[in-house]
């Protein structure tokens, strides 16, 4: 694989599929892997709308900046464009298998899948949480990155 694709998919795309976008980046940028990373809903009600405010400071807590991000919904065409769409929880993988077309080659799984010790999991909705709830996200995430670029650089 020359330059891996990864989609990272929740409901809203505002709080934690951006968020592991960005840890996505930030370790695949760490270890020097170029890869392509991207985010998106299975929902459409944050269409153009950027991450939650407590997503960009969880994100900022750790030098990153996400501002600039914007919600999108997945689209069939995601499942070729990807090489790896990556849902956050059960519903968005189910809902994910549902939308993906036909003889597409993107692999699904959970995110957490690629966390020893973790497959099967979900990662924590922080939504209607505070801070804390955010930084839990922000961990699962991160340590999905990690193992994922681990993987990915084989």
């Amino acid at each position: 694989m020359d330059r891996p694709a990864l989609l990272f998919v929740c409901l809203g795309n505002i709080c934690r599929s951006p968020l592991a976008e960005a840890a996505f980046r930030h370790a695949a940028a760490r270890a020097g892997l170029a890869a392509i990373a991207d985010s998106a809903g299975t929902g459409d009600w944050h269409v153009g709308e950027p991450p939650d405010h407590r997503a960009q400071v969880e994100a900022w807590r750790h030098g990153i900046d996400i501002s600039g991000y914007r919600a999108r919904q997945v689209v069939p065409a995601d499942f070729r464009r990807f090489d790896f769409v990556l849902a956050l929880d059960d519903q968005n993988l189910r809902d994910l298998e549902a939308l993906r077309p036909a003889e597409a080659p993107a692999r699904l799984s959970l995110l957490l899948d690629h966390v020893p010790g973790l497959a099967g999991q979900p990662v924590s909705d922080p939504y209607w949480g505070e801070a804390d709830a955010f930084a839990e996200t922000w961990a699962q995430v991160s340590a999905a990155a990690d193992a994922l670029v681990a993987r990915l650089q084989g």
